[in-house]
């Protein structure tokens, strides 16, 4: 099946990824930093965000990039140190997502507000329905895995809003558009793998799955 082939590779490249995350975290990663106070930060830095961006309407392009690149950058970190130090826990699978929501969505409404309001629109609507399949799916399972399509979605969206941000004012290119709608698809494919799980363990019944 191509979902099967293109979830294998993914997944190849995220332990890739690991691999070479954990030749720096093993010997030089300071053990009072955990991976929850990443994602603590990250938290932070999207609400920052949002204050400076809606409510002072800051537009100093270095400083609202400097920030997202932080952003990113925790949640480059965060996972790969809580599984390379053995620091996994449940309340931080639950923290993650909605930690990468609140970083990626004020620069979403920021950016694409005023000339892709549709794409803006479907993007939280799609967004919404996933925090909701995914606390769904958290209330039925107590280890719940990271979604190599929701982490494939948050490194596209991440890149591309860096990209858009370094650009502003100017309106965003197609490329990065096309790039956005593409994140959707992989934001697509994490419910719906979801929902098979779902499926599978018999929590909800869906016919022909």
């Amino acid at each position: 099946m191509i979902l099967d082939i293109l979830k294998n590779f993914l997944e190849k490249l995220d332990h890739y990824r690991d691999r070479f995350l954990f030749l720096f975290i093993k010997p030089y990663w300071p053990r009072k930093v955990l991976p929850n106070h990443l994602t603590y930060f990250r938290i932070c830095i999207g609400l920052i965000l949002t204050v400076l961006l809606f409510f002072f309407n800051i537009d100093n392009k270095t400083l609202i990039v400097s920030l997202f690149c932080l952003g990113v950058v925790t949640d480059l970190f965060d996972g790969s140190v809580a599984r390379c130090l053995n620091k996994s826990t449940e309340f931080g699978a639950m923290l993650d997502p909605i930690a990468d929501r609140i970083l990626i969505l004020p620069i979403a409404v920021y950016s694409l507000s005023e000339s892709h309001k549709w794409l803006l629109l479907l993007l939280l609507l799609i967004e919404m329905v996933g925090a909701l399949v995914s606390t769904f799916h958290k209330s039925k399972e107590t280890d719940v895995k990271a979604n190599i399509f929701g982490k494939t979605k948050m490194v596209l969206l991440s890149l591309v809003f860096i990209a858009i941000l370094e650009a502003w004012p100017d309106t965003p290119s197609m490329f990065f558009i096309d790039i956005i709608w593409i994140s959707l698809g992989f934001s697509i494919l994490s419910i719906f793998a979801r929902i098979i799980e779902l499926n599978n363990k018999g929590y909800v019944k869906l016919k022909n799955i």
